[in-house]
């Protein structure tokens, strides 16, 4: 017998430990080459830790819950064979074959993407990743394969609406519009046909649920699942992330309850006439059917939470973000200048742009529309968009405009940035909004992707806020919150009317930015957004 042992890699740059959320494999048990072994959570990201060799599990040396050193051992391994020459390799898998060229075992990558690395004839070892510690990530093959193949077709990026909001826009080939549902009749006929095409559908459903080995889902969701002892290759669910199933706590306690799937926000019906100022890019609210909302600016989904005498582990992503904003306070003095706009004319503005965005693939936000009014009036601010360089007492004013998305996600805050916002038009920033959004949410994000902002923008308004007094984003000196918008009472040419309005809250470094700053600054702001086809040209 050949035991190696695999200790805790550095998951992330400057990552010293991770939490062991949970084991995916257990004594004894046959694993395979990039099987996953555990889920470990760093204070930068969740992540799964796969194999680098196939053998027999004999020894998991952490429990669950657990917090292990990075260069600790992790479970060690029976082999078969030769013992491997340097720890933690793989006998049958050196680091480097005859010619010195790494090879794909002792790349960083989790299991799925190394399967698309096959199916695209990609080798893993030329490529150079760009997730944490070096992780190699579906886009870093997905791109090396589109190099190497200078005549494959890639997937257009959504054009920008900025010089074409008012031209026909192409459909998408191999799309179909879906029935509204707008005073239509169906006959018997076509009702029992529809009956039976969703028994088929359901049939299928169950089929793929039966045959499924491998079920992402977040931490939360685990807990719950092992708390009602469900199973969660077995949970039914038509949500992907990264081409693998994905389960929501939801999905986990409607089939514990009754063995069928919770129904997606996306069926349910609208209960609210008031449109929110979203920051992912999901489901958008008209103005007469609101989306349910989710992280990244709508609400997100509930999850397991704490009970009354509960005491909760401070550490992990929670500890990194409580520090990060102790940090921020006791540094910065802050004081928030706060205004309502009117905003029915954009309501109307991105109602007539709504179909198509679609048309393009992209599911149109307010977010874009205010991530291009606050880089306008950035240009015009500078001192708003700066930081201050305390040791060689400076105020840096920026020339780059990364604004970063502030994120709810069950492990806490979470601020992807989006880089260069004045160099891109609004499909573009809603469709990268969205994919970043996304990443946090489900802690795939890189540390990269969440780092170099120099303003930051926060929904409040999702969970029915209208005013806030958020805590800048350090070294960043200003945050803006947005709050709901929502038909409210105006006065037009002296008679009182329903408007739409959205209240906005900044809150700023008072050492670099003065009040009298803040409000010219939320000025201009609101005067975008009350006319929004400036910002649909350059």
């Amino acid at each position: 017998m050949t035991v190696e042992t695999f200790d805790l890699p550095d998951v992330g740059e400057g990552v010293a430990e991770g939490e062991l959320i949970r084991w995916l494999v257990e004594d004894g048990e046959e694993i395979t080459e990039d099987q996953p072994l555990a889920e470990v959570e760093t204070d930068k990201a969740l992540v799964d830790l796969p194999s680098p060799f196939a053998g027999t599990v004999v020894e998991r040396h952490a429990a669950e819950g657990e917090m292990v050193p990075v260069g600790d051992p992790l479970v060690s391994v029976d082999v078969g064979g030769e013992p491997a020459s340097s720890g933690g390799a793989p006998a049958d898998s050196p680091d480097t074959t005859d010619d010195g060229t790494a090879t794909a075992g002792s790349v960083f990558a989790p299991p799925r993407t190394r399967r698309l690395a096959r199916e695209l004839g990609v080798d893993l070892s030329r490529v150079e990743g760009s997730g944490p510690g070096g992780r190699v990530t579906d886009a870093d093959v997905r791109a090396a394969a589109a190099n190497a193949d200078a005549t494959g077709a890639s997937e257009p990026a959504p054009r920008s609406l900025d010089s074409a909001a008012t031209d026909t826009m192409c459909e998408r080939d191999g799309t179909t519009d879906r029935d509204d549902g707008a005073g239509h009749r169906e006959s018997a006929d076509s009702v029992d046909e529809a009956a039976e095409a969703a028994g088929r559908v359901d049939a299928e459903a169950q089929a793929e649920t039966a045959s499924r080995d491998r079920t992402l889902a977040t931490p939360a969701t685990r807990r719950l699942a092992d708390d009602l002892d469900v199973d969660l290759d077995a949970v039914p669910t038509d949500e992907t992330r990264d081409g693998e199933a994905f389960v929501t706590s939801e999905m986990v306690r409607a089939y514990a309850e009754g063995g069928e799937t919770a129904p997606s926000p996306a069926a349910e019906p609208a209960t609210s006439t008031t449109p929110t100022a979203e920051d992912s890019a999901t489901t958008e609210p008209s103005a007469d059917a609101p989306a349910v909302p989710d992280a990244g600016g709508r609400e997100p989904s509930p999850v397991v939470g704490p009970r009354p005498g509960d005491r909760i582990p401070y550490r992990g992503v929670r500890r990194s973000i409580g520090q990060q904003m102790e940090r921020s306070k006791y540094t910065a003095p802050h004081v928030t200048h706060t205004d309502e706009v009117d905003v029915t004319r954009l309501v109307e503005t991105k109602a007539e742009l709504d179909a198509p965005a679609e048309a393009e693939g992209v599911d149109l936000t307010y977010l874009p529309f205010v991530m291009r009014a606050v880089t306008r009036a950035l240009t015009e601010f500078p001192q708003v968009n700066a930081s201050l360089d305390e040791e060689r007492e400076q105020i840096v004013c920026h020339d780059a405009y990364h604004l970063g998305v502030a994120t709810a996600t069950d492990a806490g805050l979470m601020v992807p940035v989006i880089e260069n916002v004045d160099q891109k038009g609004l499909l573009e920033l809603a469709a990268e909004t969205a994919a970043k959004v996304d990443r946090a949410r489900d802690r795939t994000i890189s540390r990269d992707e969440m780092q170099g902002g120099t303003f930051t923008i926060t929904n409040v308004g999702v969970i029915g806020g209208k005013y806030a007094t958020p805590i800048v984003n350090y070294p960043e000196v200003a945050i803006l919150a947005l709050g709901r918008i929502a038909e409210r009472p105006r006065v037009v040419d002296g008679e009182v009317v329903p408007r739409h309005t959205l209240p906005l809250s900044l809150s700023v470094d008072h050492r670099v930015v003065d009040g009298a700053v803040a409000a010219r600054f939320t000025n201009r702001v609101m005067e975008l957004l009350a006319s929004p086809a400036r910002l649909l040209v350059d």
